[in-house]
């Protein structure tokens, strides 16, 4: 190895568990288990820390993931490791080494084993070719469909969650799962709901109102013409991902 390479590797190794760190996440119920706390008490944490972060100003939605249940209640939640160590910080010193000590652990899992030899280079330069031919192909799949929801939505309006479903040949199930992982929708009350910042961004269109024959208050989410070109791209991007 030559000098050069020997000053340039510990900013390369640097990169890479920045990378792992940013991945790790660690669920309430795992946080719970490992500090003897009442499951209940730690998404109550979860949920204060929250709001004082975001009296401040702070946007988590892509930082806080909540999984909800098939009734609509919050079965757990998912949080990354600066969120989790944030979480730490009111337990004791004995609680915060536990899950520090697991965190560590994650990204030692999930950490990229570095090559040492050629062979191993090699052998790890053919695997990445082959995920590459990989993508290329579900590439070549998905961009068909994304051409047609481009020239689709040109000449129709919003769709419901179904109906983007229907569009994208998605299964409901993983395309709903997408979009609670890629925090664009969530929960509420039992509704799949999209966060404000795509509202926002022009993405949906909710419509709130009162239902005439039970006077129940309901909340539809519709797909906007713009929120279906988009979700067709991050829908063929997960198709990659699986195909990878």
């Amino acid at each position: 190895m030559t000098p050069t390479a020997m000053n340039n590797r510990p900013r390369h190794d640097l990169s890479i568990a920045e990378n792992v760190a940013r991945n790790v996440t660690m669920s309430s119920r795992e946080i719970a288990e490992l500090t003897g706390k009442e499951h209940k008490n730690v998404i109550r944490d979860i949920r204060a820390m929250r709001g004082e972060l975001e009296k401040d100003g702070s946007d988590l939605s892509h930082e806080i993931r909540e999984e909800i249940d098939g009734r609509g209640y919050v079965a757990c939640i998912h949080l990354p490791r600066e969120m989790t160590e944030l979480l730490l910080t009111g337990y004791s010193v004995p609680l915060r080494l536990k899950v520090i000590r697991r965190l560590n652990e994650l990204e030692a899992q999930q950490a990229p084993c570095v090559p040492q030899t050629l062979s191993e280079a090699l052998r790890l330069a053919a695997d990445q070719a082959e995920k590459i031919e990989q993508q290329q192909a579900a590439l070549a799949i998905a961009a068909p469909k994304a051409a047609f929801v481009d020239q689709y939505v040109e000449s129709t309006g919003s769709m419901s969650f179904r109906q983007a479903a229907k569009l994208l040949k998605a299964n409901e199930r993983q395309f709903r799962q997408l979009l609670l992982d890629k925090g664009v929708m969530y929960y509420l009350g039992g509704t799949l709901t999209p966060y404000q910042h795509h509202i926002d961004a022009g993405r949906f269109h909710v419509k709130t109102g009162t239902n005439e024959h039970n006077q129940h208050a309901y909340t539809q989410a519709r797909f906007t013409p713009k929120g279906l070109q988009w979700v067709a791209g991050l829908w063929a991007s997960y198709q990659m991902e699986r195909a990878a």
